[in-house]
């Protein structure tokens, strides 16, 4: 008997490590050649791919196309995965290859219709960017071709990797018209839903302009003076959701006047979804370009994005360029009545094995939902046939920010805080993307008269600049860059409410002289200056029982006032100031939900008003069962300290609360939850928490800052490019992790490329 047993626990070893080695075989197998020589169809002269100690692709070419196809081989070798999903998740595709569990995702972008707009687009743009578009689609279908076993995702999924398209590239724009811009589109609808039920008062209170306001002109919008509008807090359940994600990021820049060299500096740190593999893919790209006077090479290094040709932010050493969500408004929904026709269209969702037929109702303003008993058609930027175009990709051989802002006049994505320095010194603002030429944006109050129809037609080229030397520090945060008399014109598209934009301006205007570790210093600013009045408000609250709280006004009193990782104090003042909030517009937001609307993002803007209610303490705002606001305070807190130590698991203390771990950064792969006994191998390593909303260093568990960028053009040894993850998507390769321990310990990873570990040459067939 114990000799069976001995023997069968030897043949399932035997099996399991054969399993082992089989998997590990067919994972190697899919790593990319890095090394040698490959023939390639259509290239004009030899191309070598180079790899850095980063894994960072060095390209040189003898052509942009060639450049292009090279940075799609690239692309295609190391991030064929993500660029699969991004396409996917905006057609609307991703149930043919995850299953029923991707379908409402697939429902939700088929509204969309993107890949049909794709089609049209790619007809209408230049033939010299249709044919990039294509030399960059048969470089990564090479990169596929050559592979010797696929990536391990589609083994995972029992999927075949389909070939790449140019319409497919424009999908990843409107990948980022989704990441960017959906959220306001919900927040069109969520203020007309407060107007339907509440009354076009109760948005204006909601909406108060607040004390954190950063124009560039230095222009403010009135405060809300009215009296605050009465509400039926009648009893409701507790609404328990939070803001959307601070999407858009920060950038500033410095003249010459304040670098103590010739040169301008600029910062960027883009704020979006953190996870494996990261979004973004460091290149240099060094080509010769006929347009330029003497058919000189060109140079540009930054970040792209796998699925897309060109550097989306970087520098070509003459100039270098930022973005950040702009929050123009872009989004008309328009109440349709009788009279406005309407017709059927059928989306068919492929499965795995089967399909799913979704029928859409179409209207001369664009696709059609029904909410509140209501018909709303959409129009929004991204459904224009202009609102996508390469022209970004002719950043490359601008030599000053004037040559830019021209540039940038007809870029067409979604539309950016565009902040540009040049080596002479000189900076300058405008936004660059889509906006629609209306004259005026639409009312909250959505109405079909309302919709200025012409101005849909076309995109809007006048837009404001800011520039050298009359704004010779520059800064934005996704609030309100234009002035008060231009916000007529453009409208509110989802501004943040300015705080950060408030503290990173501050920090400019507190020097004279600035270096590239002074701009990283503001990046990871997390002083807690936008929660100071919220931790004296709680101090004051739990004071009236100083026994009953006595460990946590301790906590309170250590707080350091700021998002640092030991902190306790700050956990309890940033948890209490959202279920206070949460508590407060529970009759609002839980009527909005119910009548089919989505109202987080009005929480964005409604600091002003929440401070209103507690100061003046309206009875008709008092939630039911709250005998004061001092017991709706101190309740809140109560059910606040409740809440966090069950969610940090049955032997939480007091301690167990610090911001590190509560705010922990975790950058997954998507697959690892699936995968658990693979998680350590697929995720990077988690690290305490940093950082938080309203305030520069930006970062909650998987969201923050995709990239910190810091850079004086003409002085580029000295520029930074830290990244939060490698720059290959396999988990084998020595790329998978570069860069990321850099981020985690806020260190400076150098733009320019180190030593070259491998270069493969692409060589024309014919050679």
């Amino acid at each position: 008997m114990l000799n069976w047993i001995k023997w069968l626990f030897i043949s399932l070893l035997i099996l399991g490590l054969v399993a082992g080695s089989s998997v590990f075989f067919v994972l190697n197998q899919s790593l990319p050649q890095l090394e040698g020589t490959i023939q390639a169809d259509g290239l004009s002269a030899e191309v070598s791919v180079s790899r850095d100690t980063l894994g960072q692709a060095v390209i040189h070419a003898d052509s942009r196309s060639d450049a292009v196809f090279a940075l799609g081989f690239a692309h295609g070798q190391d991030r064929f995965f993500q660029m699969d999903l991004q396409r996917r998740a905006a057609a609307g595709e991703l149930s043919q290859w995850l299953g029923e569990r991707a379908l409402e995702v697939d429902k939700r972008a088929r509204f969309h219709q993107f890949r049909k707009r794709a089609q049209l687009i790619l007809a209408d743009l230049t033939q010299d960017q249709r044919s990039l578009l294509q030399r960059y689609a048969d470089g990564v279908n090479l990169a596929l071709e050559r592979a010797a076993s696929r990536p391990f995702e589609y083994w995972i999924t029992f999927f075949d990797p389909q070939p790449w398209t140019p319409e497919d590239s424009l999908l990843v724009v409107f990948s980022m018209y989704m990441d960017l811009q959906l959220g306001q589109v919900k927040l069109d609808l969520a203020r007309t839903g407060v107007i339907r039920h509440f009354g076009q008062e109760m948005l204006a209170f909601l909406n108060s302009p607040s004390q954190y306001q950063a124009a560039l002109d230095g222009s403010t919008l009135p405060p809300y003076t009215k009296a605050i509008p009465s509400l039926s807090a009648t009893a409701t359940a507790m609404w328990e959701g939070q803001a959307p994600p601070d999407i858009g990021s920060n950038n500033w820049a410095v003249s010459k006047a304040f670098t103590g060299t010739q040169s301008a500096m600029l910062a960027n740190d883009m704020h979006l979804g953190l996870r494996v593999p990261i979004i973004w893919y460091r290149a240099q790209l060094n080509y010769a370009v006929t347009a330029t006077r003497d058919n000189s090479r060109v140079q540009v290094t930054g970040v792209t994005l796998p699925g897309l040709p060109g550097v989306v932010v970087g520098t070509n050493g003459s100039i270098a360029w930022g973005f950040t969500n702009a929050n123009l408004d872009n989004v008309d929904w328009v109440a349709l009545g009788e009279d406005d026709k309407t017709w059927q269209v059928n989306e068919q969702i492929l499965l795995p094995d089967d399909s799913y037929n979704l029928a859409l109702t179409m209207s001369e303003y664009g696709p059609v939902r029904i909410i509140d008993g209501q018909a709303f058609a959409l129009k929004w930027v991204a459904h224009e046939r202009f609102a996508v175009n390469l022209d970004i990709m002719d950043l490359d051989t601008a030599s000053t920010t004037e040559e830019a802002l021209d540039i940038a006049r007809t870029i067409r994505i979604p539309v950016q805080n565009m902040v540009i320095a040049d080596a002479a010194g000189k900076i300058a603002w405008r936004p660059a993307g889509a906006v629609v030429a209306r004259l005026t944006p639409s009312p909250a109050a959505i109405a079909a008269e309302a919709v200025d129809k012409s101005g849909w037609q076309q995109p809007a080229n006048d837009l404001p600049v800011y520039r050298s030397p009359a704004y010779p520090r520059i800064w934005t945060a996704n609030a309100r860059v234009i002035s008060a008399q231009e916000l007529e014109r453009y409208g509110d598209g989802g501004y943040a409410l300015g705080a950060r934009a408030s503290q990173i301006k501050d920090r400019l205007m507190a020097k004279a002289r600035f270096d590239e570790q002074d701009f990283y210093a503001i990046q990871l600013d997390n002083e807690a200056r936008f929660l100071l009045p919220w931790h004296k408000l709680l101090v004051s609250t739990l004071q009236q029982s100083p026994a009953e709280y006595e460990e946590v006004l301790e906590a309170l009193a250590n707080w350091q006032a700021c998002a640092c990782a030991d902190s306790v104090g700050y956990t309890l003042v940033k948890a209490f100031r959202a279920d206070l909030i949460n508590r407060l517009l529970s009759p609002v937001f839980t009527r909005l939900e119910t009548h089919g609307f989505e109202p987080a993002g009005l929480l964005r803007q409604v600091e002003p008003a929440i401070w209103r209610l507690l100061n003046e303490q309206p009875d008709s705002w008092l939630p039911a069962g709250a005998d004061s606001w001092q017991q709706l305070r101190q309740t809140t807190f109560d059910q606040t300290l409740a809440r966090l130590l069950k969610s940090a698991g049955p032997d939480a203390t007091l301690a167990s609360l610090s911001w590190g771990n509560v705010n922990e950064l975790q950058v997954n792969h998507p697959f690892s939850a699936t995968l658990e006994m693979f998680a350590g191998a697929l995720n990077m390593p988690a690290v305490q928490g940093f950082g938080d909303t309203f305030m520069p260093a930006v970062q909650s568990p998987s969201f923050g800052a995709s990239q910190r960028f810091f850079i004086q053009p003409g002085h580029l040894e000295n520029a930074i490019l830290t990244l939060p993850g490698g720059q290959s998507g396999h988990p084998l390769s020595s790329f998978y992790q570069t860069g990321f321990a850099d981020y985690a310990n806020n260190e400076s990873t150098p733009l320019l490329p180190g030593n070259i570990t491998s270069s493969l040459t692409l060589t024309p067939e014919s050679q």
